[in-house]
C-alpha cells in the first residue's frame, strides 16, 4: 500500500487484482500533478477494510477480485466515504455488471483498453462532477433501456418537466446519445465547464449521481424518450 504523502492533491486509491495493470496505473495517477497515490490494493478485503477508516477523494476499483467483487468495494465506499468519486475500470462491458455498479455507487464506468491519459483524464473528470463512461459503456446502457418494456406508455410529467431548463434538457439529450462532455459542448458552443455545471445541476433536480442514473430517471419520468434518440454512430 503506498502512503499518503501530500494534503493539496486529490487522494486516489486502486482497486486492482493483476499486479501489472495496477503498476500501470499507479504510475499514471503518479504522474499527474493534480492526482496523489495513497493506496493500492489487489483483493477486495484489505481495500474495504481500508475504506471503513480512510476517505479517499477518488476510488478506481476493477470487478474481478480473487476473493470478490468490486461491486462490493464500491457498496463499503458508498457507505463508508459517500463523497468519494468511484470509477469502475474492467474488461467487462456486460449490461448486469455495468447497472450493478451504478446502483451500488459508480458515477464511471471505464474499459481497460482506454490509454493511461484516458484514464487519468476521466479520474479528473470524475472529480469535477462529471460521470466518465467510455462510448461502448453507454451505448449498452441505452441499449439495455429500449429493451426493458413497461405495462403502458409512461406520459410526460409536466411537473418532472419543469425541473429542468430547455438548456438542461439539450444536455441531457445529448448525454443519453452517449455524447462526451467535449461533444456536448462544442454542439451546444459552451464551454466544457459550463456543460459539467449544468450537469451537476440536473443531477441535483433528479436526485442522482452518475450519467447512467441521470438518463435511467429522465426515461423513467417521461422527461426524454429513449426510442426518439439516435445514438452517434
Amino acid at each position: 500500500m503506498v502512503q499518503e504523502a501530500g494534503v493539496s492533491r486529490i487522494r486516489v486509491a486502486v482497486v486492482e487484482d493483476d499486479a501489472v495493470t495496477r503498476s500501470l496505473l499507479s504510475l499514471a495517477i503518479e504522474s499527474e500533478p493534480e492526482l496523489h497515490l495513497v493506496a493500492a490494493f489487489d483483493r477486495a478485503r484489505p481495500a474495504i477494510n481500508w475504506l471503513s477508516g480512510n476517505r479517499p477523494e477518488l476510488l478506481l476499483t476493477d470487478l474481478g477480485l480473487p476473493d470478490g467483487s468490486g461491486v462490493e468495494v464500491i457498496r463499503a465506499c458508498t457507505r463508508c466515504s459517500p463523497e468519494t468519486g468511484i470509477m469502475v475500470i474492467s474488461m467487462s462491458s456486460d449490461e448486469d455488471k455495468i447497472l450493478s455498479c451504478i446502483e451500488a455507487g459508480a458515477s464511471g464506468y471505464v474499459l481497460k483498453d482506454a490509454g493511461r491519459t484516458d484514464i487519468v483524464r476521466a479520474l479528473l473528470d470524475l472529480h469535477a462532477g462529471g460521470s466518465p463512461i467510455s462510448p461502448i459503456i453507454a451505448r449498452k446502457v441505452l441499449a439495455r433501456m429500449r429493451l426493458g418494456s413497461e405495462p403502458a406508455p409512461r406520459r410526460p410529467d409536466a411537473r418532472a418537466a419543469t425541473l429542468l431548463t430547455p438548456r438542461e434538457a439539450s444536455i441531457l439529450e445529448l448525454i443519453a446519445r452517449g455524447d462526451s462532455y467535449g461533444e456536448v459542448a462544442t454542439a451546444l458552443g459552451l464551454s466544457v465547464g459550463t456543460v459539467q455545471t449544468h450537469v451537476k445541476n440536473i443531477y441535483g433536480k433528479l436526485c442522482v449521481h452518475s450519467r447512467g442514473e441521470a438518463v435511467f430517471e429522465a426515461q423513467r419520468r417521461g422527461l426524454i424518450r429513449m426510442s426518439s434518440l439516435k445514438t452517434r454512430d
